[in-house]
């Protein structure tokens, strides 16, 4: 079942005037055999992932660091280990990877594995580049069917979202007209980390640069917590999108599951003076997107660090929310974080005649365990997942377009087909990044 129509099979679920809720080589004809796994990133993020695999078999560890790669031996005491994934996609043995390792090496290793016919799953962002996103999106198009991928959106799991889209979907708000995702968070950087100390026995620092351009060890990078360590870097271009692909992939993905869209055509944004080396706190982006077959023309728009939407209500403080998405229609707004939902009609004809919740047999299927989803899909290809490349490539290709109009002063109109910049020479140097000798994302 295509996701399109695995998902437009529900609709609201709420009532009242205003509420508040809170080819493949695994699984081909052997659906009761264990997954052969390589586990490439063994920190942070992949401790999520232990109890789930602790079910499959992990054949493969690897990691830039050999501390981390020795804590996770001890859980997964067969795997091989390895340093440099590169070296870990060629293990013969492995059917599936998950990636867990720094933004800015995501694209490429999702890419070689789809090379070798491995199936994926990778944290989010998907890729850090328009062309990355492009790259890895239709690559795995080709292998649809054969290989089963899905990107590290987790909360997209989360009951709200399927809410949501059939509120949205069965009119509760009326012809929906807009919707914004906003982050309050606000790290700051001055500039590029300052080169300080030697990097310890222990790490690779050059292969945890990778791709990236070779710029000196600074422990800041590696300076917080198993789960919140991206933050120490990924507000770096050279390492990642800042909130654009972090908060951004989550709250975007909110919008993302109900407006069913592709790219947008015509992107504006606008924040504080640029920094060559770090992206932007406070930055708006408007996105375009073209009518479809049940609804008109829709701005999307993405706001973050100190730059909020306006609230519908003054006694509604969007700044509480921290990360939320609003959705503006003719006849009311929905506003929601992860796990809840308010409904606001607004107008005198709102008076909710219009709108009947689609009844319980018929709303969205709830997807369960988001791990255990991609595992059941490498099993059988043939099922879907909620973030497959097809669907989380076209969000991230659409977040990063947002930091290229930033780049180029502030408008830039898109060809999603040709995936080029038709008004502005110049903003098409940034749908790409360059990477070290020695590294490349066809592999």
């Amino acid at each position: 079942m295509h996701r399109r129509s695995f998902i437009s099979t529900a609709a609201a679920a709420t009532t009242g005037w205003t509420i508040l809720a809170s080819g493949t080589r695994a699984g081909s004809g052997a659906p009761s055999r264990k997954l052969n796994i390589a586990l490439i990133g063994v920190w942070g993020r992949a401790h999520g992932f232990f109890e789930t695999l602790t079910q499959q078999n992990v054949v493969a560890l690897c990691d830039v660091n050999e501390s981390h790669l020795a804590e996770a031996l001890k859980v997964f005491p067969k795997a091989k280990t390895h340093t440099d994934w590169r070296l870990c996609l060629e293990q013969k043995d492995v059917d599936a990877v998950v990636i867990c390792t720094t933004d800015h090496t995501h694209a490429m290793i999702a890419n070689w594995a789809l090379n070798r016919d491995i199936h994926v799953y990778c944290e989010k962002p998907l890729a850090t580049s328009v062309a990355e996103a492009r790259t890895v999106r239709e690559k795995w198009l080709t292998k649809k069917g054969k290989l089963a991928t899905q990107t590290g959106t987790q909360m997209h799991a989360q009951p709200n979202y399927a809410r949501i889209r059939e509120a949205i979907h069965d009119g509760a708000i009326g012809t929906l007209e807009s919707a914004i995702g906003w982050g309050t968070r606000q790290i700051r950087r001055a500039g590029n980390l300052p080169a300080e100390g030697k990097p310890p026995s222990h790490l690779h620092y050059d292969l945890w640069l990778g791709p990236a351009p070779l710029r000196p060890y600074n422990p800041g990078y590696f300076s917080g917590s198993a789960g919140s360590n991206c933050l120490e870097w990924n507000m770096f271009w050279d390492f990642g999108l800042g909130q654009f692909g972090d908060m951004g992939c989550h709250i975007m993905d909110l919008i993302w599951n109900v407006i069913d869209a592709k790219l947008p055509t015509l992107i504006e944004s606008k924040g504080e003076p640029f920094n060559p080396d770090v992206t932007p706190v406070d930055c708006v982006s408007h996105f375009s997107h073209p009518a479809n077959d049940w609804r008109g023309p829709l701005r999307v728009t993405w706001q973050q660090g100190s730059v909020l939407p306006r609230s519908p209500r003054d006694s509604i403080d969007l700044a509480k929310i921290g990360h939320g998405a609003m959705f503006k229609g003719s006849k009311g707004f929905i506003i929601a974080d992860y796990t809840s939902r308010m409904i606001l009609p607004y107008g005198d004809d709102a008076d909710f005649t219009y709108y009947e919740p689609r009844e319980k047999s018929k709303q969205v299927p709830p997807i369960g365990n988001f791990q255990q989803q991609w595992i059941d899909a490498c099993m059988d290809p043939s099922l879907p997942t909620a973030c497959d490349f097809e669907y989380s490539g076209n969000l991230i290709e659409q977040q990063i377009l947002g930091l290229v109009a930033y780049r180029a002063g502030g408008k830039i109109s898109y060809d999603p087909v040709q995936g080029r910049v038709t008004d502005n020479a110049e903003a098409n140097n940034f749908l790409s990044r360059p990477y070290r000798e020695g590294w490349t994302l066809e592999g």
